[in-house]
């Protein structure tokens, strides 16, 4: 939702941030990496193109706003071309993105603000480690180890 709401006032290239508006009409900025930059850099002459009918970051074809269906058909297609097995959705995308920051060493509470959760206990539900994370991270921090 938060991905096909997003318009291009809010994308700030240069700082490399977005402007979110998540649920309750909460706003948050969410940083995004090099990669996504030059991404973002070489897909809008693409999106000029499509002659957009809105502000959307991300415009069908026909210069609409991608609707969160479309989104889920893409990344469904993009999964079959790379031969992946797993079934994987934009929201399982989402849940990689906080549990790679977690096996990475990012806090709950950076996580949470990050997703835009308003509770701890939602960010904390995403966050299935392995328990070969967990030991080593014993391992590292506990002195009795």
């Amino acid at each position: 939702a938060e991905l096909v709401g997003l318009d291009l006032p809010e994308v700030d290239l240069e700082a490399r941030f977005v402007r979110v508006l998540g649920k309750g009409q909460k706003e948050r900025l969410v940083p995004f990496g090099a990669p996504a930059e030059k991404a973002l850099r070489a897909y809008l002459p693409v999106r000029a193109t499509c002659r957009p009918r809105t502000d959307a970051v991300f415009v069908n074809a026909r210069g609409g706003r991608l609707t969160g269906r479309s989104v889920r058909s893409i990344v469904q297609r993009r999964v079959v071309q790379a031969a992946v097995s797993q079934r994987i959705s934009p929201h399982g995308l989402r849940h990689s993105f906080a549990t790679h920051l977690l096996e990475r060493g990012a806090d709950l509470r950076s996580i949470q603000e990050l997703l835009g959760h308003a509770r701890l206990s939602t960010t904390q539900k995403y966050t299935h480690l392995d328990t070969r994370h967990i030991l080593e991270i014993y391992s590292k921090t506990h002195p009795r180890a």
